[in-house]
């Protein structure tokens, strides 16, 4: 797995001071805000804000609890946590994928030599939506790719509704998404992550 601690970018925000109890001694606390790759163990959070962010909206999640899996035990890599105090409140799981476009395949398979990432999905959990996380857990995420050596672009699919807020992202729409879920259509869109040199030189990478 990447040390995501490696990337300055990346790095939590400083730790909360730890504070002196009545005795003199000093106890350990969480870090404020922490961002770091999920693993196996963090299934079941993942799954509890990805169920109630989706299936109110479209009554089904991107991943049910047993592809979360797979997908953190196949490439914890491609995920990245966002966790206050210990708790998960954002999340993105993602996947190599090989192909220039999105297929079926896509929603379940991790392709190990693929230079695009397919973001499977991207979800806040309901106390934390409105302040701006989404976009910021994003922006962090692509920062992340653009130091994986194998990364040229990341790809997802998204409903008609979200394309505004992928835009604001820096993705752009490649047009109707080949997949299909149910009676739900999606458009595929994209974005570079292979990006100027400058970047490159100054992201610590």
């Amino acid at each position: 797995m990447l040390a995501l601690s490696v990337l300055p970018f990346l790095k939590p925000v400083p730790l909360r001071s730890a504070r002196s109890s009545p005795g003199g001694q000093r106890r350990h606390t969480l870090p404020a805000s922490e961002f770091r790759c999920l693993s196996p163990e963090d299934a079941v959070s993942v799954f509890e804000i990805e169920r109630e962010a989706f299936i109110s909206v479209s009554g089904d999640c991107p991943l049910h609890l047993d592809e979360i899996r797979h997908f953190l035990n196949l490439c914890p890599e491609l995920s990245l946590g966002w966790f206050e105090e210990g708790r998960l409140v954002a999340f993105i799981i993602g996947s190599l994928w090989d192909q220039d476009r999105l297929s079926q395949e896509a929603l379940t398979l991790h392709k190990p030599r693929g230079t695009a990432v397919h973001i499977h999905v991207l979800a806040v959990h309901r106390t934390f939506r409105q302040q701006g996380k989404g976009s910021i857990l994003m922006w962090r995420y692509l920062q992340y790719l653009r130091c994986l050596p194998f990364a040229r672009r990341a790809l997802l699919m998204c409903e008609d509704f979200l394309v505004p807020f992928y835009q604001k992202c820096g993705f752009e729409a490649l047009g109707p998404c080949e997949v299909t879920v149910g009676e739900l259509a999606f458009v595929e869109m994209q974005h570079p992550v292979r990006g100027h040199a400058f970047m490159r030189r100054n992201s610590g990478c």
